[in-house]
């Protein structure tokens, strides 16, 4: 299978974006900080401000959505450097194919781009072949967040890792 592609999302990717963003939260509920039901109350102007504002990345499969990555750099003058990871989601049928690969490196290469010296994340102690995956990606775990998620009355802890870019 050859490997999706992946392009920064821009106005005109906000359908795409609300159609995998969804698909995400719908079928991996317990792996997100958001809940379905708080992103399909948004309106097409909250959607587009989530398109617009930070960087989301998207692959597709033809005119397909089939994965998902967003970056959220800090503001500060003092943490401008860092960036966090977010709504990381590869459809099941990807997985394995080199989707969220693909979407790390274009993301990465978004944010040396930016200037953006260190890249972070948090990932649910529940999924430790995305921990493989950010490892073998250069990631580095940098501590654990006690309770980081509770889904359905289920405390979650989150692993933080991080990783130097620049």
């Amino acid at each position: 299978m050859d490997i999706a592609k992946v392009r920064l999302a821009g106005p005109d990717d906000v359908g795409a974006f609300k159609h995998i963003r969804l698909e995400a939260l719908r079928l991996e509920p317990a792996a997100f900080a958001s809940r379905v039901e708080d992103w399909e109350a948004l309106s097409d102007e909250d959607w587009l401000g989530r398109v617009t504002n930070g960087a989301v990345f998207i692959a597709f499969r033809e005119d397909e959505p089939v994965g998902l990555m967003g970056l959220l750099r800090e503001q500060s003058a003092k943490s401008h450097h860092r960036a966090t990871i977010v709504m990381v989601y590869v459809r099941a049928s990807e997985r394995g194919a080199g989707t969220a690969k693909a979407l790390l490196d274009r993301l990465t290469e978004h944010a040396l781009d930016a200037g953006i010296l260190q890249l972070e994340l948090t990932v649910s102690t529940e999924n430790p072949a995305a921990q493989r995956f950010y490892a073998r990606e250069g990631f580095a775990k940098i501590g654990r967040l006690p309770a980081g998620l509770i889904h359905e009355g289920k405390e979650i802890d989150e692993v933080m890792m991080a990783k130097r870019i620049g």
